[in-house]
């Protein structure tokens, strides 16, 4: 775990590659409190680029609603950064990547307005979470804007994936998520990118950022 200069925040990589978890110190008096929800800085000190955000997205869920697995078309994809403003999600975090060692597996991290941890979500990774409270607000940072052509999703509730679920709690997904095809049929159609497509993307991304630095010296 690395902590961050004035202790604003503590940085965890997770078990897939590519994914981080940002804890935040949060300032509290009897105002209320202050917290730096997003560095830039320390999160490009962790994925080797700066994170160029394009869009911010807001998604507001009942109890039970699992949205995902969602991922896009390897380049350019599309990183996120996303942490809940108002109750609390168990927040997935799916390897889709094809020749990766950890394909099929998964991870997941609680977000909340308690801690306001954020994760990061890199390129080529598949992302979904489960609302554990009503009106559960999500806030995404996101690399790329919006492009349906290029979105996919797998089934959530796959076998194969076996998202583990609290007990307890009734799932409501979309048509269209129930309806994504498993993880064996998005690999047998050619969906899925490959773990070689987005270590190339990611070298470009810090190779730019290198020449942008060497340009500005």
């Amino acid at each position: 775990m690395h902590q961050a200069k004035g202790n604003t925040v503590s940085i965890r990589e997770l078990d897939i590659e590519g994914a981080w978890a940002f804890t935040p110190t949060i300032h509290g008096d009897d105002r209320g409190v202050f917290l730096e929800a997003f560095r830039g800085d320390e999160l490009a000190s962790a994925i080797g680029h700066r994170f160029e955000v394009a869009q911010m997205n807001v998604s507001v869920s009942q109890r039970g609603v699992l949205r995902g697995v969602h991922f896009a078309d390897v380049p350019p994809s599309q990183a996120k950064y996303v942490t809940c403003q108002r109750g609390e999600v168990l927040d997935f975090i799916v390897d889709i990547r094809v020749g990766s060692p950890t394909f099929g597996q998964w991870t997941s991290v609680l977000l909340n307005d308690t801690t306001r941890t954020g994760v990061y979500i890199s390129e080529g990774l598949g992302h979904a979470f489960l609302a554990l409270t009503d009106d559960a607000t999500v806030a995404y940072l996101v690399s790329t804007p919006y492009a349906a052509g290029r979105e996919h999703g797998i089934n959530p509730l796959d076998p194969a994936l076996a998202l583990t679920i609290p007990d307890g709690v009734e799932l409501i997904l979309s048509s269209k998520d129930q309806e994504a095809p498993s993880l064996q049929e998005a690999l047998e159609s050619g969906l899925l990118p490959t773990l070689t497509d987005v270590l190339a993307f990611r070298a470009s991304r810090s190779a730019e950022a290198s020449q942008s630095a060497q340009s500005a010296e």
